[in-house]
């Protein structure tokens, strides 16, 4: 038994995930390599050949890592966890009007509680994953850090984190940058994975045409919605749309209709099946509401916290206010116009480089209205 005690390191076969592994082992922890079967791509209608994390290629890479470093490695089959959560959630929100993260909820409620279900089943005291992120610690709570890499930073999608999942994670990767990764694997003797391309993609929408994907799952959808209105933000008929769950808030491009000047969806409204179009300006916001918050770094959201809000994992972020409500809710001002401000997506507030919390944007609002 190792002094530094057993982790289970969560591996997809990619090169972080197996660096992950590689550096917790020469370190002197007892190494359990699991590989979690998500999805089957065959579901998913996608018309290009399988890859990533769910792929059999990628399940025996990490397996023979494994293998090659003398550390156990475990498949385990998690596809009713994941399909009835986050595939369910999927496309309810797009059914809903709202862009959802399906990562998120994936990394929250699916990921980690199979690795923490897992890892007491096999006495591991820690997890670990390779997301390029740190741990910090206030007052006995943990909290996220940004990644030493501000271009492969993975804070965006770990908002949602339990403190009984922060107290047992370890994220080797946290403070190393891509390029030091792939000399590490290298270095390892490992010169095809220090090569090995990065998958930027919606594991379950390989193709990333989740319009195919929602069509696929619900064959009738089409139907049903198609022939819907684009109406301007006066309510003028613009023309027709292939139906309101193909759009998102601040698309441009594939409209299918030309309007002599640059149109944007501003507003989805599922129950007439409309889509709002406006200007660049009609996607401007002051504030939002933000549900199902998770308050990370203290216990409560305090008063008039002045943080700066992400509203898409690229965001360079905005500076704002933040107030709890008394339903659980937060509500954001921002202390400058904002565009873009998606219902689904996932709001994080940072405090510097800390993660104080976040939470799913409800709606977007203007103040002065």
């Amino acid at each position: 038994m190792s002094k530094l005690g057993k982790v289970l390191v969560a591996m997809s076969g990619g090169i972080d995930s197996t660096v992950t592994a590689m550096l917790l082992h020469e370190e002197g922890y007892e190494v359990i390599g699991i590989t979690m079967k998500t999805w089957d791509y065959a579901n998913s209608g996608a018309t290009r050949k399988e890859t990533g994390c769910c792929s059999l290629d990628s399940i025996n890479d990490a397996r023979q890592v494994a293998v090659s470093m003398g550390f156990h490695h475990f498949i385990i089959d998690i596809r009713d966890e994941f399909g009835d959560y986050v595939i369910d959630n999927f496309v309810e929100e797009y059914l809903a009007g709202r862009t959802p993260n399906p990562c998120v909820l994936c990394n929250t409620h699916i990921k980690w509680n199979a690795l923490l279900h897992r890892a007491d089943a096999m006495e591991c005291e820690f997890i670990a994953t390779g997301h390029y992120a740190q741990i910090g610690e206030l007052d006995g709570r943990k909290f996220i850090v940004k990644s030493a890499d501000e271009q492969k930073d993975q804070s965006y999608v770990l908002w949602g984190l339990s403190q009984e999942c922060l107290h047992r994670s370890r994220f080797p990767l946290g403070h190393l940058t891509k390029p030091q990764v792939r000399q590490i694997a290298y270095d390892f003797g490992y010169e095809e994975l220090s090569k090995k391309a990065e998958s930027y993609e919606i594991c379950f929408v390989p193709d990333n045409d989740y319009r195919s994907f929602l069509k696929h799952r619900i064959p009738e959808l089409e139907a049903q919605v198609k022939g819907g209105n684009f109406v301007n933000t006066k309510g003028d008929i613009l023309g027709k749309h292939q139906g309101y769950p193909f759009y998102t808030i601040g698309q441009r491009k594939g409209l299918g209709v030309a309007f002599g000047e640059p149109m944007f969806v501003t507003e989805i409204r599922p129950d007439t099946n409309t889509v709002v179009l406006g200007s660049l300006d009609d996607l401007v916001r002051n504030g939002m509401r933000v549900a199902r918050v998770n308050s990370m770094k203290y216990a409560e959201i305090p008063p008039d916290l002045e943080v700066v809000t992400k509203i898409r994992y690229k965001d360079e972020g905005a500076l704002s206010r933040l107030n709890a409500e008394a339903d659980g809710s937060v509500a954001v001002e921002f202390f400058a116009n904002v565009k873009g401000v998606a219902p689904g997506q996932s709001a994080v507030f940072y405090e510097g480089d800390h993660v104080v919390g976040g939470g799913i944007i409800h709606s977007s609002l203007r103040w002065d209205d």
